[in-house]
């Protein structure tokens, strides 16, 4: 693949953000950090044409919350046809990952997860994808 060098003009507050975009990724220049910024960029753009998609959606939370577990099973009971699998991991005893395994159109797995990462109580959650076609 060739590569074209290109220049570009960028404010200073913006500048100082991808420096440290850079440092915080371990990437070797801001050309690499470019490059990624835009792939992720594009490949988020094609989730959005509603492909087929194949992806994982990570949830922390405290499991002693029980209606964070309940509403949980619920959603993923709702989207059985697209939920490949769910693993839960402690991590600690007041904090569980939860890895939940999706396939579907990028709409439906992204609609999932909204829903999911919104459960009041939750730490964190993320969905990932990438094309299964």
């Amino acid at each position: 693949m060739s590569v074209t060098r290109f220049g570009i003009s960028i404010e200073q507050p913006l500048l100082d953000a991808l420096d440290e975009y850079v440092k915080e990724n371990f990437y070797t220049n801001r050309s690499q950090a470019i490059r990624q910024l835009i792939s992720k960029n594009i490949v988020e753009k094609k989730w959005q044409c509603n492909n087929q998609v194949a992806g994982a959606i990570t949830l922390l939370y405290d499991p002693k919350k029980r209606e964070i577990i309940n509403h949980i099973a619920t959603e993923l009971e709702k989207f059985h046809s697209e939920v490949l699998s769910s693993q839960r991991f402690m991590l600690e005893p007041d904090k569980w990952l939860e890895v939940v395994t999706v396939k579907g159109s990028a709409s439906r797995l992204t609609e999932l997860s909204d829903i999911l990462i919104s459960i009041k109580g939750l730490h964190h959650g993320k969905l990932s994808m990438s094309r299964a076609d």
